[in-house]
Order: structure tokens, then sequence, then C-alpha cells
């Protein structure tokens, strides 16, 4: 049997600077009109499973918020927060365009940056605040939370090491289901 109680896990939707290309970690941009049409697909997605009984929890970050309280509308009440589930910090970087930051620091990929960030939070942190949080869960929930830290919750949940953060299945607009160590990524009609 898992340690950890059934939950669904949400990324908000897009936001006006993940368009542009720029770095947010702690910092925040509001949704653009595709992610609030992204938030609305997790609404449908959500609306075919079985809710009852679960407890909705939602980064406090602004568009991570947004994205719940449309995802979660008549389905979930109420909304709580929980700073845990607030994006990896990106210290000195945040704010910054991903492509300048990228050249400068001769990041690899993307998931580097997260990692080499000046002032940054880094995945280790970002692991045992993640397993924290899912250790004082009391019972069945959904998630609404950011890109890495997603991944980060999700690689925990089945078992996972944090290096494998790269392979783990992300995006925007997605829900995905994770009972017993196995993770489903949920789709209209699935």
């Amino acid at each position: 049997m898992s340690a950890f109680p059934p939950l669904y896990i949400l990324r908000h939707g897009e936001t006006v600077w993940n368009a542009a290309g720029r770095l947010q970690g702690r910092f925040d941009s509001e949704l653009s009109e595709t992610g609030v049409a992204q938030a609305r697909r997790q609404r449908a997605i959500l609306s075919a499973c079985e809710l009852h009984g679960y407890t909705a929890i939602s980064s406090p970050q602004g568009r991570a918020h947004a994205t719940a309280r449309i995802a979660l509308e008549g389905l979930v009440a109420p909304i709580t927060t929980d700073p845990a589930l607030s994006e990896i910090g990106l210290g000195d970087w945040a704010g910054q365009n991903r492509a300048d930051v990228m050249a400068a620091s001769g990041a690899r990929d993307g998931f580097a940056v997260y990692e080499l960030a000046p002032n940054g939070e880094g995945f280790a942190a970002l692991h045992l605040r993640c397993e924290g949080f899912l250790r004082r869960l009391k019972g069945p929930s959904v998630l609404v939370t950011h890109g890495i830290t997603s991944r980060m919750l999700r690689l925990i949940l089945t078992g996972r090491s944090r290096h494998a953060l790269r392979e783990i299945d992300g995006g925007q607009g997605v829900v995905f289901r994770l009972r017993d160590g196995q993770q489903k990524r949920l789709t209209l009609g699935a």
C-alpha cells in the first residue's frame, strides 16, 4: 500500500511570461488567454473524475491559484493554499529571459537553469520541501502547482530519484492522477 493518498496534480496554465520566454520562479504573471483555456480544459478533465472526499490545495502564487479557481469551480471547495507548493526559487534569475540566461550561464538545458540559479533553491532543497509537504497530507487531494514543483512531487510519489526530473512528463492544461505509486496522464474522455 502506498504511503501517500490518491492525488490529482495540475500545473498552472500558460502565463504572459511563459509565452514571452521569461523565467518566473517566485515572481508572478497573469494567465494568458491560452492559460485560461488550459485551466478550463483541466476542469473538463476533472469533471469526469470522482472527487468526493478530496481537498483542494494550491500554491499561493497568483498563476496557480487562478488556475485552481477555474479548474475546480463547482468541483472541490474550498481551495486552501500552501507555500510548499510554490515554484522552485530562481534567485537572481527570476524575471529574466530564459534564452539569455541559458546563453550566459552555459546551461545545457532549461532544467539546468533551475539548478544553477545564483541564490536559487536548487533541486535538493525542492525535493525536501515537496517530500515534507506530501508527508503532511491527510487524505485525497487535488494539488495545483508549477512545472518543476509538479515534476518533483510526481517523482517522489512514483518512487523515482530526483535525478530523473528531466525524464518525467510535464505540460500545461494537463491533469496527472497519482495512486499507489503509479502516475496516469488524464485526457478528455479518459
